[in-house]
């Protein structure tokens, strides 16, 4: 009678420990498409800034010495992500591609300029920055204009500015949702032991001595939890990597460890804080407001 007693309790841990892993597993693996998306949506808004390019329009009389210490300057600038020159010639080529007819012939000459095409790093695609890099631009003897599309980079700047705000938001939303669910479950495995904690603190264990096992139970389960979310991750990673390979996802397998190690980290930090909290309280209740 008793073997079978035990039998069953063994098993009811067994079932308490596989419900606490899977639900810490379900919610690390949503917080972790949400870090994926988070990635994402920065890698694509740079990828998008990065294709923004100002032109450098340079004076007939500018020297090719001058012209070419002007791109060295630009090439060593923090700001430059690379730099291009384009001839007269090659505009006009180009242009005469463009409208599918040779304008040079009903011209007579070239109107066009000798141009550099400058692209910036992400970070210096802002309407402030930009009007700086024009304004230090413009002030060179063989600069004679310079042009990008403003409205444009407003509008880019406008609305990466807002999508950042509301991911963030969402992500410290879910993130919360996060650390309540999993806490969920870990108080309810805490409250199926009660009887224990208490037993354990009736004949004389102190709080820190009866806590420990039970964190490090807790803990064991966070990080089996996280791993399973992992694999799910990777399933999911590789799935949508062959099905839209334009998103890159495997592009960077250094981002793809930080986000696993965030995943690992967070599933360790939400049990232990959980367990914590879920000991102390019934280990600070009487025995007979056990039985609520």
């Amino acid at each position: 009678m008793d073997n079978s007693f035990e039998k069953y309790q063994k098993r009811r841990l067994r079932s308490s420990y596989f419900s606490v892993v899977i639900s810490i597993a379900l919610v690390l693996f949503l917080v972790g498409i949400l870090g994926l998306i988070v990635i994402k949506t920065k890698s694509i808004s740079e990828h998008f800034k990065e294709k923004v390019a100002i032109t450098i329009f340079l004076k007939d009389n500018a020297k090719s010495s001058d012209v070419e210490i002007l791109q060295a300057e630009l090439k060593k600038a923090e700001y430059t992500k690379d730099v291009i020159y384009i001839s007269k010639e090659e505009a006009a080529k180009k242009y005469s591609e463009d409208i599918g007819e040779n304008f040079l012939e009903f011209l007579g000459e070239n109107p066009l300029k000798n141009a550099i095409d400058l692209s910036l790093k992400s970070d210096y695609v802002t309407p402030e920055k930009m009007a700086d890099i024009e304004k230090n631009m413009l002030i060179r003897s063989i600069v004679s204009e310079v042009t990008y599309d403003k409205p444009l980079i407003e509008l880019l700047t406008k609305n990466i500015s807002r999508l950042s705000f509301w991911m963030l938001l969402f992500s410290a939303l879910f993130a919360l949702i996060a650390v309540v669910l999993i806490n969920s479950s870990i108080r309810l495995s805490v409250y199926s032991k009660r009887f224990t904690l208490k037993t354990m603190q009736m004949v004389g264990a102190t709080k820190q001595f009866i806590r420990v096992p039970f964190i490090w139970k807790s803990i064991q389960l966070g990080i089996i939890g996280a791993l399973v979310a992992i694999a799910g991750l990777i399933v999911f990673i590789m799935y949508v990597n062959k099905t839209i390979p334009e998103l890159e996802l495997l592009s960077s397998y250094k981002i793809l460890g930080i986000l696993f190690a965030g995943i690992i980290a967070l599933g360790i930090l939400i049990t232990w804080i959980s367990t914590f909290f879920a000991t102390q309280r019934f280990l600070n209740l009487r025995t007979d407001e056990l039985y609520y």
